[in-house]
């Protein structure tokens, strides 16, 4: 973080950094997992993307709501309630497809690779998004994006558009 966090955040005992073997520092004492939600459209697939808060690490970048797990918390749930928490997603209109994980040994990042089957109406639900939106698969890598998410872009795309 480059600041303070507001007030208004959901706070759980696994909100922390930790120094990882990698050289970096790194958000969810026990791991952090966000949730890629695609839905199919008439030319392709959209999914949704939150725009960062400015305080938050990053700040600015477009990456997938998520955070820090909880303990005990699996990355499957930990996205899902990170979604609900800052973009309003509906944990009963997901389908989870498979998941990502980029493992640092002492600490993981999960990517939740999900297909909505329900109504979502994803918008800024809390302090950590400026805002939110559904954005064509084409289009995402012309944003400015949160790097280890623009890094894994390219095979997540894939696993995207074959669902």
């Amino acid at each position: 973080m480059t600041g303070p966090a507001p007030d208004a955040l959901h706070r759980q005992p696994g909100d922390a950094w930790v120094e990882c073997t990698c050289g970096r520092r790194h958000w969810g004492l026990f791991g952090a997992a966000g949730l890629l939600l695609a839905r199919r459209t008439a030319t392709g697939h959209d999914v949704v993307l939150q725009h960062r808060a400015l305080w938050s690490d990053q700040g600015g970048t477009w990456g997938l709501p998520g955070g820090a797990l909880a303990p005990g918390e699996s990355p499957v749930d930990g996205a899902l309630r990170e979604a609900a928490e800052e973009a309003g997603i509906d944990p009963t209109g997901v389908r989870v497809l498979t998941t990502r994980i980029l493992d640092h040994g002492p600490w993981a990042y999960t990517t939740v690779v999900a297909l909505a089957v329900g109504p979502q109406l994803p918008r800024p639900t809390d302090a950590e998004s400026l805002a939110v939106a559904w954005v064509p698969t084409p289009r995402v890598a012309q944003r400015a994006l949160l790097v280890a998410f623009g890094q894994a872009w390219p095979g997540l795309r894939t696993l995207v558009e074959a669902s």
